[in-house]
């Protein structure tokens, strides 16, 4: 059995998102299965965690979006989608290409989208259950 590699620092590409929405811990699981290199970490935007980082990029802490923090720097909505799949390498690198989108636009979609996803993924009452392992990729 290949050894997973070690985890990334804590606020190095920490990923904020809706704790309740299935939408987003769909998409975290994607993430967790494509992270082969163990960069990423997460902490739900209504966590201890998630409060301090908004706190500390200037963001309102009623956002409801999608976060992406690395180095003290955060990105939202479709910039952060953008950059987290960038971050998993080839081929969600490709992702990159959707950039000369207009940022507008690209943000007016994931609005329409976000506006919409409890009606159309639901959301969760309780969290699931976490291995030990994968509990290790959370902070907050």
């Amino acid at each position: 059995m290949k050894a997973s590699p070690p985890p990334a620092p804590a606020t190095d590409r920490l990923i904020l998102f809706d704790g309740v929405c299935n939408l987003c811990n769909g998409f975290i699981q994607f993430v967790i299965r494509h992270d082969q290199h163990n960069r990423f970490r997460f902490a739900a935007l209504q966590s201890g965690t998630g409060q301090e980082q908004l706190r500390q990029a200037g963001l309102d802490a009623t956002l409801s979006t999608i976060v992406f923090v690395q180095h003290g720097r955060a990105w939202t909505k479709s910039a952060a989608i953008i950059r987290i799949f960038a971050g998993l390498g080839y081929p969600w690198k490709l992702l990159l290409l959707t950039t000369v989108i207009p940022r507008p636009l690209r943000d007016a979609l994931y609005t329409l989208v976000a506006n919409n996803r409890y009606r159309l993924f639901g959301h969760a009452d309780e969290c699931w259950l976490m291995t030990p392992e994968l509990a290790r990729k959370f902070v907050g």
